[in-house]
């Protein structure tokens, strides 16, 4: 198993020091889904909530948190995303909405985790908007898909 890099000799938490790494292109992909009532998802679908476009705001809400990632998580550093993407695809079968992310830069470090929190973020605003009609739902499958770039290269989800 490779060393945990947060964690210095003596077990201390620590910001890993990226300065001699060299930029490039790196690029991440997370998904979520939440699952919700026919009902909720119908009511989302047709544009009938009474808040407004929930698809939208979420959409906007999983760039927002991406960018502000560094915010969040400790130890992340700022990064200087050049592309943020995120998709709500609603699904009948299993009903829901299937969130997908990508986030892009060219830097020193990957964007794994602004993948991830631009997905958790955006299934946490679909709840936030339609918890008053549909308590029920949950919130899964939160995973990165791929990454690509730097030194450990490609990854992809089996």
């Amino acid at each position: 198993m490779t060393e945990l890099t947060h964690l210095d000799k003596q077990g201390a938490a620590h910001m890993v020091d990226v300065t001699a790494k060299a930029a490039t292109e790196r690029e991440a992909r997370a998904e979520a889904f939440i699952r919700m009532l026919p009902a909720t998802l119908a009511m989302i679908i047709d544009g009938e909530h009474p808040k407004g476009d929930v698809l939208a705001t979420a959409r906007i809400a999983g760039i927002m948190a991406a960018k502000r990632t560094h915010d969040l998580i400790p130890l992340c550093h700022a990064l200087n995303l050049t592309s943020v993407k995120v998709q709500l695809t609603p699904s009948q079968q299993p009903c829901g909405v299937h969130i997908e992310t990508l986030c892009k830069l060219s830097g020193q470090t990957g964007v794994e985790m602004e993948a991830l929190t631009a997905a958790s973020v955006a299934a946490l605003t679909l709840y936030d908007m339609c918890k008053a009609v549909d308590k029920g739902m949950v919130i899964e499958q939160v995973r990165l898909l791929e990454k690509k770039g730097g030194r450990s290269g490609h990854w992809q989800a089996g």
